[in-house]
């Protein structure tokens, strides 16, 4: 996920510029202790069930909280407790969880708790059983349902029953997924699976109150009501999104112990402090990159990705450090490699470049100047991709070169010719799926450039993001470009959007389907972190590039600018919830 949660490109929080804020300084800078962030994208909603990309997921986990999280500071990553008073106990065979809930934790006030007056009521096991049997009602149709189909006793049977009976029933019994008592959720497993615990921290997994839900019905995507550390307080997802300090936020406290290098860098001044941080969180769309670098540089901005057309600016280009001039100001520079990729997708379910005509899929993966678009949209920033797994993870091979990603129009034009299509001709212009932006706009008219040689033409058709989702879920269209961060550090997460199981709304947006495959990712479940294990992520990773769904683009690297207010900045490759710990140093600020 993405998302991410987290299904498309990361970018990290900046500023916008304020209007009227208390403690404005003269140059209209708001100096009290209010982080400022944006999204580049609309936002389709603060439902966790339909948390299936990184800007959904980040605003979800302002408000809502899982069982599970992780530690801020450490790498490699470590999950932690979250809503869970300890970490599961595991029965000896691996399928069954037993989890002990915190007591005391509450939801935030709403008039949905009638029975306590509009305030917010405890947090019970029974909440935990609701939220997953929601991602399973097919009512529902929660993009996220592939983190549970299959593996929970019981589950999928009472989603069948529910699509029989025209309506789910959330009170009848689940033998896998049980309320034993108020504070103690249990969980049996279908199999073994090493990557189950995962799912119980990402955004989806959250708990949500079945009153504020039903209160609600279909505004409830509008309304969340969580027990996170964030509340909203005014809410418009075309335009801004405010947060402040949840009063009722149970006791958690910033972390005392990181990794090497923390301490020194500051990220422990502020250990067993109480968290939430910061006061209040503003979040404004930006479309465009421009207006975020703009920002940044007038000191409106507490923290901002690099946009393209503004690395020359930020970047030496012959000592390849920061520009002296941000120096000056106090500005760090921060790079961290990212668990993630970037794809083309074919749609595998369509006759032309669908499952039988690997040939033209090929040949568009080999027209495909990687490198020179590695330097024109990230400056250089990022890894030319041979396969579907980043580096970082068991199953990278830095060795492996991908037969069909060695740039070479020749080669491309010979396989154009065994699909049937010789110099293109008898092949209509392929529908290609679009972002609306300007930075999305140059990278199609780029790919179309790289396709003209084959006489391959491109049908573009643009949309929001949110729209754009949409129909990939409803598999339109033939081509789109796509990116994938990790929802955890396993390659299963990368693997798993090949599994049939996973096709549209699920994360499977290619709808590629190969029997054998799924045999082994299926069996890749029950391995522990093994080289049996990982020596099977390499089969099946070849067994993708070969049937090419994806033409394979870029695992990315990440620089982040910071300005010196901004503490306790570190970047988070798993970013559910960590604004709770920001702090703004507002004297610095002023």
């Amino acid at each position: 996920m993405n998302l991410k949660i987290k299904n498309v490109v990361w970018v990290p929080a900046v500023i916008i510029t304020s209007l009227a804020f208390s403690g404005c300084t003269k140059k209209g800078i708001d100096t009290s202790n209010t982080f400022y962030t944006f999204s580049t994208a609309k936002i389709k909603g603060l439902d966790p069930a339909f948390a299936d990309d990184l800007y959904a997921g980040k605003e979800v986990t302002r408000i809502y909280e899982g069982l599970l999280q992780y530690h801020y500071l450490k790498r490699p990553f470590e999950l932690i407790p979250a809503l869970a008073d300890e970490m599961p106990k595991i029965s000896t065979d691996g399928k069954t969880y037993t989890f002990k809930i915190k007591k005391g934790v509450v939801f935030q006030d709403d008039a949905a708790f009638a029975a306590t007056e509009g305030k917010g009521r405890e947090l019970v096991a029974q909440d935990f059983v609701y939220s997953v049997m929601r991602l399973a009602d097919s009512k529902l149709n929660s993009p996220m349902w592939w983190l549970f189909d299959g593996k929970i006793v019981g589950l999928n049977a009472w989603r069948e029953a529910g699509v029989k009976a025209g309506k789910a029933d959330y009170d009848v019994a689940i033998d896998g997924l049980k309320a034993t008592d108020s504070h103690t959720l249990e969980i049996k497993l279908t199999s073994r699976s090493y990557q189950f615990i995962y799912a119980l921290a990402m955004p989806a997994a959250s708990a949500v109150a079945r009153e504020v839900v039903e209160k609600y019905g279909e505004e409830f995507l509008n309304h969340p009501v969580g027990t996170g550390a964030f509340k909203l307080a005014e809410y418009n997802p075309s335009s801004k999104i405010i947060y402040e300090k949840s009063p009722t936020f149970r006791k958690e406290f910033y972390p005392s112990e990181g990794e090497a290098g923390d301490k020194e860098a500051g990220l422990l001044a502020d250990a067993g402090k109480q968290l939430p941080l910061v006061d209040k969180i503003v979040l404004s769309i930006f479309t465009e990159s421009q207006p975020q670098w703009l920002n940044f540089m007038q000191g409106k901005l507490d923290v901002t990705a690099i946009p393209k057309d503004n690395f020359s600016q930020a970047i030496d280009p012959v000592t390849k450090a920061l520009a002296p001039d941000l120096l000056k100001k106090g500005i760090t520079l921060e790079k961290s490699p990212s668990l993630d990729i970037t794809h083309t997708s074919f749609n595998m379910t369509d006759p032309v470049v669908g499952k039988n005509h690997k040939y033209l899929r090929q040949a568009i993966s080999m027209a495909y100047d990687t490198d020179k678009y590695i330097e024109l949209f990230y400056n250089g920033r990022a890894i030319n991709a041979q396969g579907p797994i980043p580096p970082g993870l068991a199953g990278y091979d830095e060795n492996y070169k991908n037969p069909y990603k060695q740039f070479n129009i020749e080669k491309a034009k010979e396989l154009l010719a065994k699909a049937g299509y010789p110099e293109g001709k008898g092949l209509a212009p392929l529908e290609y799926l679009s972002l609306a932006d300007s930075t999305t706009r140059q990278s199609t008219d780029f790919f179309q450039q790289q396709l003209a040689p084959l006489g391959i033409k491109l049908k573009v058709q643009t949309f929001s993001w949110p729209e754009f989702q949409q129909s990939l879920k409803n598999k339109k269209g033939q081509m789109w470009s796509f990116a994938w961060g990790a929802d955890y550090p396993d390659a299963e997460n990368f693997l798993q959007l090949f599994y049939s199981k996973n096709g549209p709304p699920g994360p499977n947006d290619s709808s590629y389907n190969n029997p054998e495959f799924d045999r082994m990712y299926e069996k890749s479940l029950t391995l522990k972190d093994t080289p049996e294990r990982t020596a099977l992520y390499k089969k099946m990773a070849a067994m993708v590039v070969e049937d090419s769904p994806w033409v394979m683009g870029a695992h990315r690297l990440i620089f982040s600018l910071v300005h010196p207010w901004m503490k306790n900045y570190k970047y988070h490759e798993f970013d559910h919830g960590m604004s709770k710990y920001y702090r703004i140093d507002s004297s610095l600020k002023k």
